[in-house]
Parts: structure tokens; sequence; C-alpha cells
């Protein structure tokens, strides 16, 4: 490698090492290099708007997402998402290490004639998780993952929508595919493509075409209403997939109550699993706040803060855990058939 090539790959290694240093702008050049000039063999990921390879820079590996050329991407647009990753700096959060607005010359056929044309490249850069997305871990049959790591991932998806919340951003296409996890299985979560940004007491209209995960989005959303609590609803989503342990679409309003009776279900069949009362409490939070936040009337669901409150709350250790006694079996279950209950409750009160 030259000298120069050398030192472009220094400027990001040592973003890599200094966790607070501020994003910087690499060269198309760089990009090219560090992920063998985007080859096929080091792509990762992709999805409607862009193509994800891996680089590396020294002995680290990033993660280069390649906006699509076929997507007419406005400038404003780019910037208003670098914006977003540049406001976003959390445990939860996918770490962003710097973006890249390049025209390029080259040649193509036009009237059967070679022309050269520019080609503005957009692409972001930022750190490599190595777990994956959650939707490939959402089964107990693929992670084998017990009560205590689920209920981390829960909180770390909570945390970092908090943050992204009070930072006056908003995700609108928050889903499994879009949180990773890192080696310690640590929820991060990523692509900020829908992102809006907002300054405080400013609203929005839903006024351009944006591509939507389906089961995930709030039903609001359709009639063009924009506000914190879309994100919420997909939250109420994501929550109830994990504790159910495997995807599901809610499509109508009767949704909530099957849910209750798969996660009771399977809960019950998961008893000895659970290490004392103060989990199968988080079990019960957990259920109950996931289906406020599916609420079919927005100002009914819950906001981030008083999410975090309420789990919170339920990492406090109790004595039986302290000194390894639970409940009995009879009474866990009792405890169970009283969570159906209080939540079957809920569930006709919000869609009365």
């Amino acid at each position: 490698m030259d000298p120069e090539g050398k030192s472009k790959h220094a400027i990001l290694e040592r973003l890599l090492v200094d966790k607070n240093a501020e994003p910087v702008k690499p060269p198309l050049s760089l990009l090219e290099d560090i992920t063998n000039r985007f080859s096929p063999h080091n792509q990762i990921g992709f999805g409607g708007f862009a193509v994800v390879y891996k680089g590396m820079v020294g002995k680290y590996m990033v993660a280069v997402k390649k906006l699509s050329n076929t997507y007419n991407i406005r400038e404003n647009k780019f910037h208003q998402e670098v914006k977003c990753l540049m406001k976003a700096k959390h445990e939860n959060i996918v770490r962003f290490l710097g973006y890249c607005a390049e025209t390029q010359g080259e040649m193509e056929d036009y009237e059967g004639k070679l022309v050269m044309s520019d080609r503005r490249n957009w692409l972001l850069c930022s750190e490599h998780v190595p777990n994956g997305s959650l939707d490939k871990h959402i089964t107990d049959v693929s992670t084998g993952l017990e009560w205590r790591k689920h209920y981390r991932i829960i909180r770390g998806i909570c945390e970092g929508l908090h943050y992204l919340h009070q930072k006056c951003i908003l995700h609108l296409d928050l889903k499994p595919a879009n949180i990773l996890l890192d080696d310690h299985m640590v929820p991060k979560i990523t692509d900020f493509g829908l992102s809006r940004c907002f300054e405080e007491g400013q609203t929005s209209a839903f006024s351009e075409q944006i591509f939507l995960s389906r089961g995930y989005f709030a039903p609001e959303l359709l009639r063009g209403q924009i506000t914190y609590k879309l994100d919420i609803f997909s939250l109420g989503v994501i929550m109830m997939e994990i504790l159910i342990g495997e995807k599901s679409y809610p499509e109508d309003e009767k949704v909530v109550a099957s849910w209750m009776n798969q996660v009771v279900a399977s809960w019950m069949d998961r008893l000895e699993a659970l290490e004392g009362d103060t989990q199968l409490e988080q079990v019960r939070v957990c259920t109950k706040i996931g289906t406020e936040c599916l609420d079919l009337d927005p100002k009914k669901r819950p906001n981030t803060g008083d999410i975090i409150d309420r789990l919170g709350k339920t990492g406090i250790v109790d004595y039986s855990d302290k000194i390894g006694i639970s409940s009995s079996s009879v009474e866990q279950v009792s405890l169970l058939n009283g969570l159906k209950k209080e939540v079957y409750l809920l569930d006709v009160t919000c869609n009365r």
C-alpha cells in the first residue's frame, strides 16, 4: 500500500480506536479499497435502498452501506440521514463512522455511442456488528437463549429507542432486521434510511412515498400521521415476538388477545427455565408493556421514558432470587393465569 493509502486507512483506524472521535468523510477510493472494490464476496446485507459490504481497516472490520443508484436520492435527504446518524451516540445504537458523497465519471452507452457521465456515490460507514440481526435470533430454537438474555435484548432496544426520541429522531422502520447484536448479544439499532429529524415542537405530514415493513408499522401512518408513537407500536410488535419466540404479524384488532394466549402458553412450557419470581415478573411487565404499545389509539401508548422506568423496577432482585428459592410450579402457574386475566381486561379496554 502506498503512503497516501496508509494515511487514509490510519484516519479510519484512529476512529475505531477512539470511541469519542467524531465521524469523518472518507474518500470513495478508501471505501473501495477496504471493501475490495465492493466485491460480492464482501457483501453482508442488502435492502430496498442499499447494499452493505464488510470492509477491513487494519485488524478492524467496518460496514459500508452503498445506496442504490436506481433510487432517486435527493441530496437533502442524504444529509438528513447523516445528521441523524451523527447525533446518535449510544451503546444501543450502531456507531456511525463517516460518510461519502462523491461524483465519479464513467463511460456508458448512449444511442450507440460511449459518452462520459457523472454518477453520484452515496455511502455510509459504521461499526460492524458481528452477530447479525435480531430476526435471525427471534426463536429459541435458533438461539437457545435463556430469559435473562431475552430481557437484556428487550431492555437494550428500549434504551436505544429512548435515546433516539430524546434526540428528536424518529426511526420509522424499527423491526428485528434493523436491530443488530454484538458478540455479547447487546442490541444496537441501525438503518435510519426512513428516519425523520424534528426540532422540538415540530410536526410533520407524511408527504413522500416510503417503503414500509409489513407488520411493524402503526395503522395511523397510512393516514399520514407521524409521531413518536409510530416507533412505540413497532417496539410493541418486537417485544411480543421476543416473548413468543416467533415472528408474527398484527393484522387486526384481535391480534393482541391471540398473542396473550401464545405468551402464556409459551411460558407455561418454560416455567422451569425461569429463575425465581423476579424473572416471572419481568415476563409479566414486558407482556403488559408490549400490549399497551399496540393500542390502536396512539395517545394511549406509553412513551419510552415510562417504559424504561417500568423495566427498571423489574430489575430489582427479590429475596427468593438471592437465596436461590423460587415459587412452586403451582404458584407460578397462578401468576401466569393472573397475567392472562390482567392483559385480557387490558385488551378489552383497548379495543372498545
